[in-house]
């Protein structure tokens, strides 16, 4: 039987489960987030089925069987990031609890608020609407926050089940809580780790110190030589497949209303370090990195210990733009640490996570594809003139520098294109202490995803 809910209850609950799919010690709170969204899908109607997996299983709630009907995917994931520092947090992450216009938990921005918009949206329209001519499948995974490793083979095995018009989701960021951003793009990624040994353990430096090739050094020698003095990154072959943004994408920036300086102070950067004549926005948008994320050899406690450390690491991540291929990137940059790794020395290199960039072109652009949905291209135009309505600006059409690599799996797979709603603001502390969500955003976007909901509906068959 079908029910309405009221959503700043079922976030206050929902919030409550520790669903960190990363640490097997929270297994229970995994299991309780997963049978909360269960329950809740059976309470408006949908059949549920969770589909195992070698880690955490699948959520799949379906909504009529009419293949007239144009067919949603709706995404989310039940899993959140470890809490940790617990310390700096002002409340106890898994309690959640609401201050002035936020709901303050781990979880509360990235993913279950932004989620919750979009199934209460689906619930409110069944109440309205006693026979919705929509099909809707919701997809629900718990591994988004450790690279989704079992998304592919369950992807093989559903794909037909996927078909549809497009994939909607709510999972990227805005401006600001009255400036909403539609996601037309997402940087791929690839990571990997690698690690030089010099001998079979520390030795004493006194010793051996000047005979040995120290594997400290090797490391950050290779490190030093990825980048040019201008930051750009020194691997042949690195930007030969990257495709230039269009006018548009460049002129849609301007509508960003945050100065460079602004955008430092609220990262405590002293200074952007960025190519001559690309501003910071661009660069998270439109341009591939090659970062470190860690690195480390040798005594790391408090005084000194006078040795040379038999091993040294580095572990490194790219973020890709559209065209890039994620395997020959990861190739590139393996090639390049074995070529300037010295004879001296032992060099082992372990691939990590991966994932394709994803760029979709809304409609009424001089690139949009010319092959897109009707129901997506409905979609689009509907998220516009309702998010004007509802939050006073029209959205602004962003690529975002972070990866959801599933996205383009699906892109790959079913050919599912996606409109990308993004509700999160810089204020909410994604995967750091104190994360929070606006409530007051919440009940915005619920009212503009229900309009964008309602425009594809099918009322004629």
């Amino acid at each position: 039987m079908k029910a309405i809910f009221d959503p700043i209850k079922v976030i206050q609950e929902y919030l409550r489960f520790p669903s960190v799919s990363t640490d097997p010690a929270y297994k229970e709170g995994m299991e309780g987030a997963r049978n909360y969204m269960c329950n809740l899908l059976e309470s408006i109607g949908c059949n549920v089925e969770t589909i195992n997996t070698p880690l955490h299983p699948i959520i799949l709630g379906t909504l009529n069987d009419k293949t007239e009907w144009p067919h949603i995917v709706i995404y989310g994931h039940y899993d959140v990031q470890p809490a940790d520092p617990f310390n700096l947090w002002l409340s106890p992450p898994f309690e959640p609890e609401i201050r002035g216009n936020r709901i303050y938990a781990r979880g509360a921005a990235d993913n279950k608020g932004p989620f919750l918009i979009l199934l209460t949206a689906v619930a409110r329209l069944l109440v309205k609407y006693k026979k919705l001519p929509l099909r809707i499948t919701f997809l629900i995974e718990g591994e988004e926050e450790t690279g989704s490793p079992s998304f592919e083979g369950f992807l093989r095995e559903y794909k037909d089940r996927l078909q549809g018009d497009f994939l909607l989701l709510s999972d990227t960021g805005c401006i600001s809580s009255d400036q909403i951003v539609i996601t037309t793009g997402l940087r791929g990624v690839v990571g990997l780790e690698f690690e030089i040994t010099a001998s079979k353990s520390d030795l004493h430096s006194g010793f051996y110190g000047g005979s040995i090739l120290n594997p400290i050094q090797v490391v950050s020698k290779i490190c030093a030589s990825f980048h040019k003095d201008d930051g750009t990154i020194n691997i042949d072959g690195f930007y030969d497949d990257v495709i230039k943004p269009a006018n548009w994408e460049i002129d849609e920036l301007k509508g960003i209303e945050l100065t460079e300086e602004e955008f430092a102070t609220t990262l405590g950067v002293k200074k952007f370090f960025t190519k001559d004549g690309i501003t910071p926005f661009e660069a998270v948008r439109f341009y591939p990195t090659l970062e470190f994320n860690g690195i480390g050899g040798g005594y790391q406690e408090e005084g000194n210990k006078t040795i040379i450390p038999a091993r040294a690491f580095a572990k490194i991540t790219s973020r890709l733009v559209p065209n890039q291929d994620p395997k020959k990137i990861s190739q590139l940059i393996s090639h390049a640490i074995k070529k300037r790794c010295p004879e001296h020395v032992s060099l082992q290199i372990k691939e990590g996570h991966g994932g394709s960039p994803y760029l979709i072109v809304p409609p009424d652009r001089s690139n949009s594809q010319f092959d897109q949905s009707k129901a997506l291209i409905k979609a689009f135009r509907a998220a516009n003139s309702a998010i004007f309505d509802i939050f006073g600006k029209s959205p602004l059409y962003l690529r975002e520098g972070g990866s959801i690599p599933i996205i383009a799996d699906l892109k790959n797979v079913t050919n599912l294109d996606s409109l990308m709603l993004g509700f999160v603001t810089p204020n909410d502390n994604i995967h750091a202490p104190n994360e929070s969500f606006n409530l007051d955003l919440m009940g915005k976007a619920i009212d503009a995803t229900e309009r964008i909901l309602l425009s594809i509906a099918d009322f004629n068959n």
